[in-house]
């Protein structure tokens, strides 16, 4: 939960400078010729305001949320529930997996810009630049160089190295990246409860119970085998470790 605390201050230093600026005023008083007031918003609330607005995004698409969510929700499909879990279950799971995930990063962007600018020993801009870098480290890590090279050739953009990769090249390659990763995991999910779904409808088929449908017979057998194999400990181990956790 510690990382949580300084991860929600991270993503409002992220979202704008203009946040970052002292002595903003959130609210500007005119008084008029006849002793009446105006009140106003500034335009470093209106930035900010609208800043916030992409926090969503931020989240989903420059961490590791996309892939576990995408995984999940196959799994799902493969099991063969449709409402169970719950699409607020899953969302859950992939939020609370996605800051274990990204504790590391976290940790880094937290010793190398959010304490330093909260001591004020670095300024806004500074922090921004110091903040970019391990976020930009992670994906260029799990994107793949053919979607990186994709995207840097639609936006006709050359580059000598990693580093000089522009974020708006390379969010859309990480993405790219990580929906296809899912698909390859959610791919190998599915194939042992596609295999029951055959054996049941080759059965039922041989009885000459046609009408009875398999999905409802090869449920509970998923289900078991799911059970039995440890699913839920496979999957999350496997969601963490495809990113390099515990590789060392």
């Amino acid at each position: 939960m510690s990382r949580i605390r300084y991860f929600l201050p991270l993503l409002l230093l992220l979202a704008t400078p203009a946040l970052a600026q002292q002595g903003m005023s959130a609210v500007t008083v005119t008084t008029n010729a006849d002793g009446s007031q105006e009140y106003s918003l500034t335009l470093q609330v209106l930035a900010l305001m609208t800043a916030l607005s992409f926090l969503p995004a931020i989240v989903i698409m420059m961490t590791s949320f996309t892939r576990i969510i995408v995984v999940l929700s196959i799994l799902r499909q493969a099991l063969g529930l449709q409402q169970s879990p719950s699409n607020q279950v899953l969302i859950g799971i992939s939020l609370f997996l996605s800051f274990f995930i990204m504790s590391p990063v976290l940790d880094r962007v937290n010793a190398e810009a959010l304490q330093p600018y909260l001591a004020e020993e670095i300024g806004s801009k500074e922090a921004l630049t110091r903040a970019e870098q391990p976020i930009r480290d992670f994906m260029l890590t799990q994107t793949r160089v053919k979607d990186l090279d994709t995207f840097l050739n639609i936006a006709n953009v050359q580059v000598n190295n990693e580093a000089e990769v522009p974020l708006r090249v390379l969010i859309p390659a990480f993405v790219t990246s990580e929906l296809k990763t899912a698909f390859q995991i959610g791919f190998m999910l599915f194939l042992p409860f596609l295999v029951i779904d055959l054996v049941v409808a080759s059965i039922l088929m041989a009885m000459g119970m046609m009408m009875l449908s398999p999905m409802l017979i090869s449920l509970p057998f998923k289900l078991m085998l799911f059970v039995l194999v440890d699913g839920w400990n496979l999957i999350m181990g496997t969601l963490a470790t495809s990113f390099g956790l515990g590789a060392n």
